[in-house]
């Protein structure tokens, strides 16, 4: 997981251009998505972070969002709670 606020724009321009960084999520309300995603970009720098993949977005305790990716949101939201990895 990388934070916008600890990349250069140089470096972060780089890995999106190669297709390194393919997700985006919001640090604050632990919710990843497509960088496409409109709800996604009018997030604020601060709380941006950036993933090389889904897998690390759900180890960092992320779901996905119900925008960009809703037939992940439906599945997480259909789990059952222990399995969510949410924090009361």
């Amino acid at each position: 997981m990388i934070e916008h606020n600890s990349i250069g724009d140089a470096d972060l321009h780089l890995k999106l251009k190669s297709k390194e960084l393919t997700l985006g999520g919001n640090r604050k309300l632990k919710i990843y998505g497509a960088l496409s995603c409109t709800s996604g970009k009018r997030m604020k720098k601060e709380n941006r972070v950036f993933f090389y993949s889904v897998d690390e977005a759900k180890l960092n305790g992320f779901r996905p969002c119900g925008h960009c990716m809703r037939t992940a949101y439906l599945n997480w939201k259909n789990e059952p709670l222990p399995s969510r990895n949410r924090q009361n």
